[in-house]
């Protein structure tokens, strides 16, 4: 199925009837904040007066155009001089996919992503905000923790993210819990094969705990991105000992639940892509899993 949906991607056809289905328009109303910067930021604000905290993503990914990928870190450093401009930057940072920043460009590719990626940390800083890099699937890890460490020897806040479904995990996990370390720990999204991945979601899950506890009980900032409410309830109870984590929601889903949470004195950061891209990306997450989809679906409703 993976491979049928990604070719249905690339079919003009199939990408104009999908684009104009309701649903398929109600669902990007629901879950985007909007087709540009200026979307992005009246949202960014509702939530911030909302006690919500936010991190933005530039919808893109996969850029095969050293051009394109030079365009996309100049958007993300407008989108930083912007959250400064508005006095938001205190409660937004931006989340970055390398591959949207040149990563796959050949050769080159990690050169181009780190040159691109340390402009955006750079006006980041400016800004007086952070970035966290995303991480995408199992074969680009160690690409991506590698740009990390370089970006980290000048800007030692940039964030990273790690995926318990991958059995590297809980090593990554140990590896950067140290002081000043900042991860987002989600399950992972990706369709991985089963010799890299556990296949199972109850392996899944409990290697998110096990990898949870490792965060918790290093001296870096856990970021725990779930909308599992039973991981939630376990990642406040660890949280209890120590004030220096967050709890990441995607925007859309469980908005009730989070300004509960935040209301209750949780300090929870919602996931808010942005732009013109969401076709690519919502096949391409169906593509990878298609639970994703039918989860977001089922909470069109409510």
């Amino acid at each position: 199925m993976p491979k049928l949906l990604l070719a249905a991607a690339r079919t003009r056809p199939v990408r104009a009837s999908v684009s104009a289905l309701p649903m398929t328009h109600k669902m990007v109303r629901r879950f985007i904040a909007g087709p540009d910067a200026p979307s992005a930021l009246a949202v960014t604000k509702s939530l911030r007066d909302q006690g919500l905290a936010v991190t933005l993503d530039v919808l893109g990914e996969d850029v095969t155009d050293r051009a394109q990928a030079a365009a996309t870190a100049a958007a993300y450093r407008s989108l930083l001089g912007s959250l400064s401009d508005a006095g938001l930057a205190d409660r937004a940072e931006v989340s970055v996919k390398l591959s949207a920043l040149g990563q796959a460009l050949g050769a080159d590719g990690d050169k181009i992503a780190l040159e691109n990626a340390f402009s955006v940390a750079t006006a980041a800083a400016e800004a007086g905000t952070t970035m966290t890099l995303d991480m995408e699937d199992h074969t680009t890890v160690d690409s991506t923790l590698g740009v990390l460490r370089e970006l980290r020897e000048q800007h030692p806040w940039v964030g990273a993210v790690l995926q318990a479904a991958l059995y590297r995990t809980e090593g990554d996990c140990r590896d950067l819990a140290g002081s000043g370390s900042r991860v987002r720990l989600v399950k992972g999204a990706y369709a991985e094969p089963a010799s890299v991945a556990h296949p199972r979601k109850t392996d899944v899950d409990a290697a998110y705990r096990r990898c949870m506890e490792i965060l918790f009980a290093g001296q870096g900032h856990p970021m725990i991105a779930t909308h599992d409410m039973a991981l939630v309830a376990d990642a406040c109870a660890l949280g209890r000992a120590r004030g220096d984590w967050e709890l990441q929601m995607l925007y859309g889903i469980r908005a009730d639940e989070q300004r509960l949470l935040a209301s209750a004195g949780v300090d929870v950061r919602v996931y808010l892509p942005f732009g013109t891209d969401w076709y690519g990306y919502y096949i391409r997450r169906l593509a990878e899993r298609p639970a994703n989809m039918l989860f977001l679906l089922r909470h069109l409703g409510s």
